[in-house]
């Protein structure tokens, strides 16, 4: 049986190395570095809720990430014991991408996954809709700052 997320442990404390983490930091801070949007990246081993986008949404709002001065956040959820992904963009970058780009994103990601290629996939996401941000919130030197944490949050 296909299982995407076979190298992530189902401890909570393990689902990513320190290199991983470093590594998907670095590639939000790259992002972000021509946009005045916002990216973070959320993994824990199992749904808290009945399905993934319910999950992302309730972490997106939990996490403050509404808040931005643009409302461009965006949250990339992964749970990988319920092999289970979600992106949640603020009203802001939504309206200016609308559906079809985040399914696409979710798409690519699941493709990366189904490789076993886990951070290369989240990296890669994470470049596309740093891009998207960058051509809808371009990075302003004067007035951006970094609004929220780049760090890589892990739930249980």
């Amino acid at each position: 049986m296909w299982n995407p997320f076979s190298i992530f442990s189902s401890n909570a404390d393990t689902l990513l190395t320190a290199s991983d983490k470093q590594m998907l930091v670095e590639a939000i801070q790259a992002a972000e570095k021509t946009t005045s949007g916002e990216i973070r990246v959320y993994v824990e081993s199992k749904l808290k809720k009945s399905d993934a986008l319910t999950r992302a949404t309730e972490l997106f709002f939990k996490h403050k990430m509404n808040a931005t001065k643009e409302r461009n956040g965006v949250l990339i959820y992964v749970a990988t014991v319920d092999k289970k992904l979600a992106i949640y963009g603020d009203q802001g970058i939504y309206d200016k991408v609308g559906l079809e780009f985040w399914a696409s994103q979710v798409q690519e990601m699941s493709g990366h996954f189904r490789k076993e290629n886990y951070v290369t996939g989240i990296s890669y996401v994470v470049a596309s809709i740093g891009a998207a941000l960058t051509d809808h919130f371009p990075y302003d030197r004067t007035t951006d700052t970094n609004e929220l944490s780049d760090e890589i949050i892990m739930g249980k």
